[in-house]
């Protein structure tokens, strides 16, 4: 049985589509830039609030000046709203329910803003749901370097070998393997079992008792996933 789990926030644990591309686009019509497919969110997430502003702007609004206010106008819009929409998938609450009574220590290791990230844990999962939330913080560089998660790590005193992260990207694949820990990508999220066969995923979850199982290594009655 893993001793931790270290588990993505956006497409992982939330879906946050719906309230990242509401802010997305209130920003691009502020701004005058075009405006973008639902869809188009799904790939522009995973990479940090600054990379999903720079990806909705058009390539010649992309300085510096420009870019710094339109994330400014982003992130106020977002803090603002982004309990509209947002709500765990199925199954997360159970799932963290039974990973915590199983002794599992969880954490969360995302690219949103610190801040932000534990602001919106919180509102969803309570205080002290998981033993640490950790997002992007100004100097350190955002998933998938593996430096996030190796702070993460060493402030949980968390044996590489006994971690699983939970993610539903390729980013998240490949801060898990930079790190020294295995991941299971998550078939719900935002990118999809090709994106995280391709990145070489250690195991793949469909469903969050299917994750379960992998986690505890448990398995199921009738021997099938679930």
């Amino acid at each position: 049985m893993p001793g931790n789990v270290i588990f993505d926030l956006d497409g992982t644990l939330l879906d946050t589509l719906g309230d990242l591309a509401a802010a997305g686009e209130r920003v691009c019509a502020d701004f005058g830039w075009p405006p973008h497919a639902p869809g188009a969110y799904r790939h522009f997430v995973g990479n940090g609030i600054p990379k999903l502003v720079e990806r909705l702007a058009p390539e010649e609004q992309r300085t510096p000046a420009v870019q710094a206010r339109a994330l400014a106008a982003f992130e106020a819009e977002y803090a603002a709203h982004m309990t509209d929409k947002t709500a765990p998938y199925p199954g997360i609450p159970a799932l963290l329910a039974a990973l915590r009574a199983a002794g599992v220590r969880m954490a969360v290791l995302s690219n949103k803003d610190d801040a932000l990230a534990k602001r919106i844990v919180e509102h969803y999962f309570g205080a002290g749901a998981f033993a640490a939330v950790r997002g992007a913080l100004p100097g350190v560089p955002a998933k998938p370097d593996p430096a996030a998660a190796r702070a993460l790590l060493a402030a949980l005193d968390a044996d590489p070998a006994r971690t699983w992260l939970v993610g539903d990207s390729d980013v998240d694949v490949r801060t898990a393997h930079n790190a020294g820990l295995r991941c299971c990508g998550v078939l719900w999220g935002f990118r999809g079992e090709a994106e995280l066969t391709a990145a070489g995923a250690d195991a793949l979850a469909a469903t969050a008792r299917q994750l379960q199982h992998i986690l505890l290594q448990e398995v199921p009655a009738d021997g099938k996933p679930v």
